[in-house]
């Protein structure tokens, strides 16, 4: 007998999974972001983001 014989699938689920239309998929990006309201910490947060997205983009260049 062969080794896939009476054995059932491991990923049964993976079929019944919903796909999501692009149009309701999320870039991740906070649109709702305001300049005026922002402390210490939201600067630093931000600063922190913009410098792992110029090691992200550095590093597909490469």
């Amino acid at each position: 007998m062969g080794r896939a014989h009476k054995q059932k699938t491991r990923d049964k689920n993976k079929s019944k999974l919903p796909q999501v239309p692009k149009n309701l998929k999320s870039d991740g990006l906070d649109v709702e972001y305001s300049a005026e309201l922002a402390d210490q910490a939201d600067l630093e947060a931000q600063a922190r983001a913009n410098a792992a997205n110029q090691r992200v983009k550095n590093r597909k260049k490469k």
